[in-house]
């Protein structure tokens, strides 16, 4: 049975005639083809665009307005096209300027009217390559040389370099080109998704080579770890030391990139952590993090926050949580419980035990009252013959000692078993 080839630019002019007048009949002709590149000369963002009523409100987030590559002259500000992202799940909006493929899929319509469709764009074409932007004006408004680094060092591989001077190249309302920014360099088998503004996310490996200009970029493939040993680097904000030439590519650099979190199976990562004392150990510290070989998660940032707002914060560990800063481990809580069967204060050689604070204050408190029923025995002695027993203060004495005696014994109980200090 022969396929009825419905959709696609070949048959947009039957999507013309549902009622959707947002695609000229002649616009729509001049494409003819299945995949159309388009330059994208607006797009609704939010609601405070003049069009974001005409495309449906929020229903149509995201919706360009464009004009066509091969024939730029046949549309006007009051005539562009208009298409939707072929995705709803992933969001990667173009900017002004820049080249996307277009196709003809159904849209809402196809319920009364199975040839009911619209046009969507697919991807934004990668002109210079880089992940920032990728925008090319129409012939017509190319700055002069004057005002611009030419076009032709960019498609050699340099930005344009921004000036005081407007080069007329219109990206958004809001988009700042800056041509500082880089690309990753890729190794073989890398998957990589890059934001515009040096965030990516690397799904890579390790990469032994003997070249040593890439062995300087590629520092997680050092050490034992074998090629093909899976490694994840989240970074979000390029290296503080990266130098102006944008246009050539870096790699991530944990210990100079804004925000990185790396997830390696056998890579040592370099990262110079701020505080590496394990003094604290009497025995099997903890291995350096840059020597460290084994599956390991880090996080790298000029602040971590970790925050709860229902339940628990959990930490645990087959061996040992280990607090290190340089200045001071700070617990501001309400309550402080410590369960353990050994508690070491100031030192790990610490070997005094503290003591039990109420069983103390209740032993000072029966030698104090023993000693002042002793001295009220004292006020009622009265003057008898010499030689005679002082029968009143005799008695009370002899209680006394005894009682000091029992006390003196109970002195090492006093001591904590399980808290020690120096």
């Amino acid at each position: 049975m022969p396929i009825d080839v419905t959709y696609g630019y070949s048959s947009v002019n039957k999507g013309l005639n549902t009622g959707n007048k947002n695609y000229p009949i002649d616009t729509a002709t001049s494409l003819g083809n299945l995949i159309t590149a388009v330059r994208v000369k607006d797009i609704v963002l939010d609601k405070t665009h003049p069009q974001f009523t005409t495309v449906g409100e929020w229903n149509g987030l995201g919706t360009i307005f464009f004009d066509v590559v091969k024939d730029p002259n046949i549309s006007s500000k009051n005539t562009w096209s208009t298409a939707r992202p072929i995705s709803s799940n992933i969001k990667a909006y173009p900017l002004i300027n820049e080249i996307v493929y277009l196709i003809s899929f159904p849209d809402t319509g196809i319920g009364s009217n199975p040839t009911s469709g619209q046009l969507y764009y697919i991807s934004t074409v990668g002109i210079w390559n880089t992940p920032h932007q990728n925008g090319y004006p129409t012939i017509d408004t190319i700055p002069p040389p004057s005002q611009q680094k030419t076009y032709t060092m960019t498609e050699l591989g340099s930005l344009r370099t921004v000036t005081s001077q407007s080069t007329k190249l219109e990206l958004g309302n809001t988009f700042i080109e800056r041509g500082n920014i880089h690309p990753l360099l890729p190794f073989e088998g890398d998957v990589i998704e890059e934001g515009r503004w040096g965030n990516s996310i690397r799904f890579g490996s390790t990469i032994k080579t003997k070249s040593p200009e890439v062995i300087g970029l590629n520092n997680w493939s050092q050490g034992q770890s074998e090629s093909g040993d899976p490694i994840i680097i989240i970074r979000n904000g390029q290296s503080v030391k990266a130098n102006n030439e944008g246009w050539v590519p870096i790699t991530e650099d944990i210990n100079n990139d804004l925000s990185s979190i790396y997830l390696t199976s056998t890579q040592t990562i370099p990262l110079n952590a701020s505080s590496v004392s394990y003094f604290s150990y009497s025995s099997n510290p903890p291995q350096d993090i840059n020597k460290f070989s084994g599956p390991q998660l880090i996080y790298n940032s000029g602040r971590i926050v970790l925050n709860t707002n229902q339940d628990h914060l959990l930490l645990s560990s087959i061996k040992s949580v280990n607090l290190n800063a340089v200045e001071s481990v700070n617990i501001d809580t309400p309550t402080t419980i410590i369960q353990s069967s050994k508690v070491l204060l100031g030192s790990k050689n610490a070997t005094e035990p503290v003591l039990l604070g109420d069983s103390t204050i209740s032993t000072l408190a029966s030698i104090l009252d023993n000693m002042v029923g002793f001295l009220n025995s004292l006020e009622n002695v009265v003057s008898t013959a010499p030689g005679t027993p002082l029968i009143t203060l005799s008695l009370p004495a002899n209680l006394l000692s005894s009682k000091l005696d029992e006390i003196k014994g109970n002195l090492e109980k006093l001591k904590s078993n399980t808290v020690k200090t120096v």
